[in-house]
């Protein structure tokens, strides 16, 4: 089983490097890389529920998505495209592998940092993957040893 759950976590990594690298290039999450990414965290959270069970991953998948469409229709009332939909589709993907706490944890982290970057250099798109990324594994620290 835990030769399994390695297998799983180095796909997942992979997907999740590989995402990180597109949107910084091309300001586009791809699906091929984000599906696989998102299948592998339920599979995970319903075979090796270790921080949390697959209801809160489920409902915390949803609650990425609510927040990332109400945050489309926001910016879309400013005619910005500052969130796609592959940015709600890895806020639903954190979801379901972070749980609510760490779905949290991850965005708050990952709005500062890009902000910060975005405001150092004065970058209008900001890639949402990379800076999601370090804010998962940032509350993956946090859930696991100051919670």
């Amino acid at each position: 089983m835990l030769a399994i759950f390695i297998v799983l976590l180095l796909v997942a990594v992979f997907c999740a490097v590989m995402m990180s690298i597109y949107d910084w290039k091309h300001q586009i999450i791809p699906d091929m890389y984000l599906l696989p990414f998102m299948l592998i965290g339920l599979l995970i959270v319903i075979f090796f529920p270790w921080f949390f069970g697959i209801a809160e991953s489920i409902i915390a998948g949803v609650i990425g998505y609510s927040l990332g469409m109400v945050m489309r229709v926001l910016f879309k009332r400013k005619s910005s495209d500052a969130i796609g939909l592959g940015d709600i589709k890895l806020m639903t993907a954190g979801g379901i592998w972070l749980g609510i706490s760490g779905l949290a944890i991850s965005l708050v982290i990952s709005c500062i940092l890009g902000g910060i970057w975005g405001f150092v250099k004065k970058q209008k798109f900001i890639p949402f993957a990379p800076f999601f990324f370090i804010g998962a594994i940032c509350s993956l620290i946090v859930i696991k040893f100051l919670i």
